[in-house]
């Protein structure tokens, strides 16, 4: 099944993004005169990024025999971080914003060393600061030679000492440079990026540093330098990779952790008071959790339609798009991990009535299924060999033809030799597999405890064991710490 947001919605956000060059830059157009050394009777393109992994074309230009082009338009761009794209997938980076007439000279072998711009005092800023770096980084690395080759202690601690200062005059360096160019966007960019800087950590009553604290307060101060209200950082990579670092890596994959920082994040980009901003925010958190890597985590898919685009707050002008989106949350949701799944109304191959909740096992497979699928056909060895094992030993297989051919179905229920399965099937044809139980490919299975409340949906067949035999696991452990905590009158009476 199509992503619905990804094909729907991103084509949606590239026209906004496309329409935002009315807002920003100049009156006067754009010309931007390039000179590459070695290049030549070759065609670059100039493009500003959208998000970290896809850029947006704005204009070409032919480079003739002397390595010269002219990217020219009546219109302004659209601020924010470009690249002009050379054969083989080459760019260089410039960023683009009040200043659109400018001009740069560099070449194919050193590209950032010896770049130098005209005009652009923000691609100056841009390139200096790199530039200077470099040149630390270059004697750094001349170093480390040096200290490889060193063979007597003090020439060591020499080097050592060489280094330390470097590293203070990069940093010295990095700091004036932040100071002296605040209001520009190259240090924007540049402060954006950083990681927060953690203090000194109190210690534990064990003396070592606390490190839930030094975590909380990374988390905490993780968006510090990032501006919400500034358009420009749509059009870089920085926002979606910071987005992904907070979400996917700082954040617990489970609902309700995720669901709490995507609000947190969102609530940043409603503030910021930036319509693209905050539109851009609220569909890259969305988009990954409607088929998530992460089993159990389009909760938060759910959640992100019902609060932000249900509401209004993240606009869709094609009804039709939300209309979908709509129904298929609408399928998901009694289905999430979590949920007690609804009883089906299916029997057995005598037509007597299969009862969910009659089903007595700590844990239940529920196996929706088409008898003449060849995924289906595949897993079922295993499937079979699953529920030979675990029968009477709690677990149990509960297997659901979704087609409407009883032929069909009792001849696979042979063929794979389903005995120690319970094979259910809906005679009458009243359900509605697809939208019922979000059964949109088959195999679709689902993992339901003792009390029929889902805890793993769309698992693959060959992970159901594994899994089982974690959450068993997993569930004992958490009972034992509940009983190590357990006041000592209480830990007796579960000893009698």
């Amino acid at each position: 099944m199509k992503n619905l947001l990804l094909t729907g919605l991103l084509g949606l956000l590239l026209v906004a993004g496309a329409q935002a060059q009315s807002t920003t830059g100049t009156a006067d157009g754009y010309k931007i005169n390039g000179h590459i050394k070695g290049l030549r009777d070759t065609t670059c393109v100039l493009a500003h990024y959208f998000g970290a992994t896809q850029y947006i074309p704005k204009d070409t230009a032919r480079v003739n025999g002397e390595g010269n082009m002219v990217f020219e338009g009546k219109k302004s761009l659209p601020e924010g971080l470009y690249i002009v794209v050379t054969p083989r997938n080459r760019y260089i980076e410039f960023l683009i914003t009040n200043d659109q007439q400018f001009s740069f000279d560099t070449d194919t072998v050193n590209t950032i060393k010896v770049m130098t711009i005209t005009g652009s005092k923000e691609n100056e800023l841009f390139y200096g600061y790199q530039q200077q770096l470099g040149k630390l980084y270059e004697q750094a690395q001349a170093l480390n030679v040096q200290r490889k080759a060193s063979k007597d202690a003090t020439s060591s601690a020499t080097i050592d000492k060489e280094m330390s200062t470097l590293q203070k005059q990069a940093a010295d360096y990095r700091a004036q440079f932040l100071t002296d160019n605040a209001s520009s966007f190259a240090v924007k960019l540049l402060k954006a990026t950083a990681e927060p800087e953690v203090p000194p950590a109190p210690k534990l009553a064990n003396g070592r540093p606390d490190s839930t604290w030094v975590f909380n307060y990374f988390k905490g101060h993780f968006w510090d330098n990032f501006d919400f209200a500034d358009e420009r950082f749509i059009r870089t990579p920085i926002l979606q990779k910071k987005i992904d670092r907070y979400i996917k890596e700082l954040t617990v994959q489970v609902p309700d952790s995720l669901i709490k920082e995507a609000d947190y994040v969102v609530g940043k980009a409603i503030a910021g008071k930036n319509k693209e901003m905050r539109y851009y925010t609220i569909f890259y958190i969305t988009q990954p959790y409607e088929q998530p890597k992460v089993m159990g985590t389009d909760g938060l898919f759910v959640h992100m339609f019902e609060k932000y685009y249900a509401t209004g707050i993240m606009t869709v002008t094609d009804s039709s798009t939300l209309k979908s989106i709509g129904e298929r949350v609408a399928t998901m949701k009694p289905n999430l991990v979590g949920k007690v799944l609804v009883a089906p109304v299916i029997t057995d191959t005598l037509r007597k009535p299969i009862i969910l909740q009659n089903i007595k096992a700590d844990y239940t497979v529920v196996f929706f299924y088409s008898p003449t699928c060849g995924h289906c056909r595949e897993s079922a060895p295993a499937l079979q060999k699953f529920a030979d094992t675990y029968k009477g030993k709690g677990a149990e297989v509960l297997a659901i033809a979704i087609d409407q051919d009883p032929k069909e179905w009792r001849k696979f229920i042979k063929e794979f030799k389903f005995g120690n399965v319970i094979n259910g099937f809906d005679f009458p044809a009243r359900t509605d597999y697809r939208r019922q139980y979000d059964v949109w490919t088959t195999p679709t299975v689902y993992m339901l405890d003792k009390d029929k409340r889902i805890i793993a949906r769309k698992l693959p067949v060959e992970q159901i064991e594994d899994f089982m035999l974690f959450h068993k696991k997993q569930h004992a452990g958490q009972a034992a710490k509940k009983t190590t905590a357990a006041p000592a009158n209480v830990k007796a009476s579960i000893k009698k």
